[in-house]
């Protein structure tokens, strides 16, 4: 069970901080922050945080110079009304982890069961002993309900008088850092309460926001286990106190039931819904709701486990990643994955590139009706694409914004933000893996051809032709430290891609259903302009060096001095001008080695081989986004054990807070990455129109690997092991496949065993 639990036994303040992020619980809608229920001492800080996924309010952009297109407004997500408040008090005496005598402490976040434990053993300062059980868990279940459980026992041979406190607070505000940009720095309070009431033994506190008029309502309830207690209650104009006081000699038990709702997904009756769910939960025992919530991780454990033999520690941190990217992937018509997914408040709550490129991958191959209701949240941002890309000029086509939350874009330094063109490419490559692995025609004909067309528009309306040559000038890619440029290879490739689908759509609607084609009024004509585009695409390539360079004038830049720069000068953007950076040859993160990665056959070995090459030496890793596609494309270039470096770097990132900034929230598309080096690394997975294949390679350290994939109604569980790979059909009847460069038919419950 060890590999299953991450365990900690710190108090030191920094420590807590990160903690906070590394033990949030979530469901995809609501996310807790790992926050003590009873609170800290004076003076320490804590980002304590309730958030509910896409629960936002609008805040103005304030510009020096503001130019036509500059997004004027932004959202921001919320920190919501705080109901994590639990308080005990022995002998007139507040506990407190950071007072009296702590003998015993652990805190545990289970992920097979999906809750958090803390275990304490506690002294007052007056000689009482207790042990205190703390659990809480946020519920699959019942996405709106969150629960905490207090066990106290008393260990000393007196009765002892207990006090249980319960407090909701509405007067919340948001964490800022003034010091970092990746952090908020300013309209961190963005909400008041606009109501406060009890109902039948149910309390509620109702929230407003200022601009964006949602609403988000808390019921509450509690539940204090013992013969015989006093009970009270207050209400004021900010939120809800209850107190429980019994004299005990035995073990008590307390429980606190939670609801939140809002207006984006319940109506304006945020209130009675509450209520109503409340309801339903709190006289469901707390031990039945841990079985709910093991129940419902084991749907998903079960194809989305992997298993890594020989390193411990590494496998508690891969559960550990996929544990965190389930708890953040909204599932609803609303919600996606944020950069930190529901444990934080850095990137501001806001959806980017990270969903389609990153993380999608995973439940696409595990679970890919989650990956389906990502997507179609995609989809509903469509309209607003299409008006963004009118405000930047285009006459038609969809450009997806860099960053957002309701489909406007909110990134105020269009230079690394609006220019990156790439995203809309990078959706449209992702509704292309959701129909080459799920085979899902309805879904293409209904929603991926349309998203499709529509960004292909863009590349046509973007590029132009110039000496036979399709080009796209004044974009920038994936390396934010080399931003406004000619001919960006990623980007290039990617929208090469986006218009040969484009036409393969077209051409497979105009066979059998012409309402699409009719609606966006796509004629052959321009079609064969997208086909055209496509097939003369101006793909760099440096015929001295053998290489594809970043860009029309990346290779003609000076080399950034990397041996001069001072460690604690990284990451060079918090030190450094953009112009500066601008001027060198210095990559933020993997560029053209992604496009190598997620469009391998736009180049031969040979020349992807150079350029991994030439790239690493200039690659800082700035971006938590680059160690796992360092690691995949090693991998695939027989250079495991550079893989593996890579891949320790990402596995472990927030675990071990190797970026430094954990406590703001996780870092979610690095954890998808690390699946991704995992399945598309060492398993050598791709997807293509040809099919499925792998190619094994398995790092020396690990005595063995496993791992499942969905492909077309199939889920094959693979095994590696050092000298075979061993190939079994655990869903569906028979499934073709490639392995390296052999072709495999697999049959139900039929092992296939390929010897290396």
């Amino acid at each position: 069970m060890e590999s299953w639990t991450i365990e900690n036994t710190s108090l030191n303040n920094q420590e807590l901080l990160t903690n906070e992020s590394l033990f949030s619980l979530g469901n995809g809608y609501i996310g807790v922050r790992g926050n003590f229920e009873e609170g800290y001492q004076e003076g320490m800080t804590s980002i304590r945080g309730t958030y509910l996924n896409a629960f936002h309010d609008i805040t103005d952009i304030e510009y020096g110079e503001k130019l036509h297109g500059f997004p004027g407004k932004q959202q921001k997500l919320l920190n919501v009304i705080d109901a994590q408040t639990v308080e005990m008090h022995v002998n007139g005496e507040r506990f407190s982890l950071f007072h009296g005598d702590l003998t015993d402490y652990k805190r545990t976040l289970n992920m097979k069961k999906g809750f958090v434990e803390r275990s304490m053993k506690w002294k007052s300062n007056q000689g009482d002993v207790v042990k205190i059980t703390s659990r809480k868990l946020v519920s699959f279940h019942t996405r709106e309900f969150y629960t905490i459980e207090w066990t106290v026992e008393p260990l000393t041979s007196r009765p002892v008088d207990i006090k249980m406190v319960s407090r909701v607070n509405g007067d919340v505000a948001n964490f800022s850092d003034p010091n970092d940009p990746r952090v908020a720095s300013g309209h961190s309070k963005r909400s008041k309460v606009t109501g406060v009431k009890e109902a039948n033994g149910c309390f509620v506190v109702e929230n407003e926001t200022y601009e964006s008029c949602l609403k988000v309502a808390c019921a509450t309830s509690t539940s204090f286990y013992f013969d015989k207690y006093d009970y009270d209650f207050t209400l004021d104009n900010k939120g809800i106190e209850e107190v429980y006081t019994a004299t005990i000699n035995e073990p008590v038990s307390f429980v606190k039931s939670i609801v939140y709702t809002d207006t984006l997904r319940h109506g304006e009756q945020t209130v009675e819904k509450a209520i109503e769910i409340l309801n339903e939960e709190r006289h469901v025992p707390f031990y039945e709701h841990l079985k709910r919530q093991e129940n419902d991780l084991n749907q998903f454990w079960s194809t989305a486990d992997i298993t890594i033999s020989g390193d411990e520690e590494l496998q508690k941190g891969i559960r550990f990643n996929l544990f965190h990217l389930l708890q953040s992937a909204g599932q609803d018509e609303v919600s996606n994955i944020a950069a930190k997914g529901l444990s934080g408040e850095g990137y501001e709550g806001h959806y980017f590139w990270d969903t389609e490129i990153y993380m999608l991958p995973m439940f696409l191959m595990t679970h890919p009706e989650m990956a389906k209701k990502l997507l179609l949240h995609r989809y509903s941002l469509l309209d607003s694409a299409r008006e963004r890309a009118k405000e930047v000029g285009h006459k038609e086509g969809a450009l997806f914004p860099w960053r957002t939350i309701t489909g406007t874009e909110c990134s105020a330094f269009f230079p690394a933000g609006t220019a990156q063109y790439h995203i809309s490419a990078d959706i449209a490559y992702s509704f292309i893996q959701y129909d080459l692995v799920t085979g899902d025609e309805q879904f293409f004909k209904e929603y991926s051809a349309e998203v499709l067309m529509e960004t292909a528009r863009l590349w046509l309306d973007t590029g132009h032709f110039y000496k036979g040559e399709f080009r796209i000038d004044n974009v920038t890619g994936p390396d934010e430290y080399t931003c406004i440029v000619n001919n960006n290879f990623f980007t290039n490739v990617m929208a090469q891609y986006n218009l040969e689908w484009a036409k393969k759509a077209f051409d497979r609607l105009k066979d059998y259903d012409h309402s699409l084609i009719e609606k966006l009024g796509v004629t052959e004509e321009e079609a064969a302009r997208w086909e055209k585009a496509a097939r003369t695409m101006y793909l760099p390539y440096d015929e001295e060096r053998g290489i594809n360079p970043q860009d029309d004038t990346f290779l003609q830049k000076a080399v950034w001095d990397f041996e001069n720069t001072p460690s604690d000068h990284y990451p060079l953007l918090l030190n450094y001008h953009p112009l500066t950076l601008y001027r060198y040859q210095v990559c933020k993160q993997a560029d053209t080695i992604l496009a190598h990665f997620l469009l391998e056959d736009t180049a031969d070995e040979e020349t992807i081989a150079r350029s991994y090459d030439y790239y690493e030496k200039v690659t800082t890793h700035d971006s938590s986004l680059s160690y796992c596609v360092f690691s995949i494309m090693a991998a695939k270039l027989g250079k495991v054990d550079k893989a593996y470096d890579y891949f320790m770097k990402t596995a472990r990132l927030d675990l071990d807070n190797t970026h430094g900034n954990t406590k703001d929230g996780l870092h979610m598309a690095n954890m998808g990455g690390t699946w991704l080096a995992i399945v598309f690394g060492f398993g050598g997975v791709r997807v293509k129109e040809s099919g499925l294949s792998f190619a094994p390679n398995l790092p020396k350290e690990w005595g063995g690997c496993t791992f499942h994939v969905y492909y077309q109604g199939n889920v094959v569980q693979v095994e590696m092991e050092e000298a075979k790979t061993v190939y079994t059909l655990v869903q569906g009847n028979q499934l073709a496949f490639n392995h390296k460069g052999q072709s495999i038919t697999a049959t139900k419950d039929c092992v296939v065993t390929v010897t290396h």
